[in-house]
Parts: structure tokens; sequence; C-alpha cells
């Protein structure tokens, strides 16, 4: 008998196992198969933030020397501020910085339960690509391998989870925006979108949580790297390249 429950036991562990490698196998299909069926949309929203960058690296181009110059002092007052006593605190930066994606995620998020606002996600998205194009571009103008410098430390880190957030969240806002539209004027109008609604409200709470990890390596991660930087080679870093 205790060698016939010793086998039950170890056949309901391979079960239990083998069930959970179904499930996790099944979140993998399932992932798969969105993002083949909506890779169109996913490319577009990437071609959207990239041709969002190369227009900020023109906006740069294009400015008057007395632009740059009056600009270039208004950074360098920046850089003088977070290196002084009157450097803003940590936690203020933080809380400017989730708030700042939580109000454009949200924005996202509500613009893609509407069909009209549609343009406006693909605007977002696209203006999110120019500030970065401009703000890498801009300091690398002015500074150049230094400004590269720079931008690395200061601007990349936290970018580097913002930036697929951003992609991800614009693309589900148009793929639930068309499957409205496709609800509303398609032939078929069986199916709910209790379901998708749901799933996409989650997503985007997933989304909000990855904002909230950027913003803090924004503050003690990328804030912290360019104060020392800045408070050790300010001279060397601001003289023309």
């Amino acid at each position: 008998m205790v060698i016939l429950h010793g086998n039950l036991s170890y056949l309901l562990n391979i079960k239990n196992l083998l069930g959970w490698r179904i499930s996790m196998h099944d979140k993998n299909n399932i992932l798969l198969n969105h993002i083949k069926e909506n890779m169109t949309i996913y490319i577009f929203m990437v071609t959207l933030f990239l041709t969002g960058i190369i227009f900020g690296s023109i906006t740069v181009n294009s400015m008057s020397f007395i632009q740059k110059q009056d600009l270039f002092f208004h950074l360098d007052r920046y850089f003088i501020q977070i290196t002084g006593e009157e450097s803003i605190a940590s936690k203020d930066i933080l809380k400017r910085s989730f708030f700042f994606h939580l109000k454009y995620l949200f924005l996202l998020f509500v613009l893609g339960l509407t069909i009209i606002g549609l343009p406006v996600v693909w605007v977002l998205v696209f203006i999110k690509g120019l500030v970065i194009g401009f703000s890498v571009g801009f300091i690398v103008n002015q500074l150049g391998g230094k400004g590269l410098l720079l931008a690395s430390i200061s601007i990349a880190p936290q970018n580097l989870i913002i930036i697929p957030v951003y992609i991800i969240a614009g693309s589900l806002s148009m793929i639930f925006s068309l499957a409205l539209l496709h609800k509303l004027f398609g032939r078929s109008v069986s199916g709910s979108l209790g379901r998708p609604f749901v799933q996409y409200t989650l997503v985007f709470l997933l989304l909000l949580v990855c904002a909230f990890g950027s913003s803090l390596i924004e503050t003690f991660v990328s804030n912290e790297a360019i104060k020392a930087v800045l408070k050790t080679n300010y001279a060397i870093i601001m003289n023309s390249p």
C-alpha cells in the first residue's frame, strides 16, 4: 500500500508538471499567434517611431545658430542645477517621470477605445520618437562625442524599457480600435468585446508597471550617473568639441 501510494503521488506530480508545461505552451502559442496576426501593425508602429527619430534629428540640423545657442544656454543651466545644491529631489523626479508616463499611457488606452482617436495614437507615437531624436541629436550636435556619452547615460537606460512600452501600447490601441471598427461596420456582429477589453486593460496595467520600472531607472540610475559625470568633468564636457 505504501508503494502504491508513493507511485500515485509520483504520477500526480508528473501530471501536474505536464499540465503546467502545457499551460505555458498554450500561453506562448497565444502570444506568438497574436504577434503573427498583428505583425503589420507592430511594424507600422516601429516605422512610425523611427520616422519620428529621424525628423527629430533633421529638426536639430535645421535650427539656426541663435536658436541652438539659446537652447544650449538652458541646457547648461539645467546641468548646473542638477549638480548644485538646489538639485531636484529624487522623489520629485520619480513622481514627475511616472505621472508623465501614466498620462501618456492612459491617453493611448482611452484613444484605443475610440475609432476617431486612431490618428491621434499615430501622432503620439511619432512625437515620442521626435522628442528622443531631437534630444539626442541636439546634445550630440553641440557636444560631439562627449554629448553622445551624456546621451548614453542620461537618455538611453530608461528608454530601453519605455520605448518598447510605448510601441506596444500604441500597437494595442490601434488593434483594439480596428476591432471596434470591424465590430461596428463589419458583416459579422456576433461575439462580444468584453473579454478582449479585459485583456486590453490588463496588458496596459502591465505596461504601466514597466513604465514605473523605467522611471526608477531614470531616477536612480540615469540621474545619479549624469550627476557623477558632470560633477567631476563639467568643464571638460561643456567646452565645445
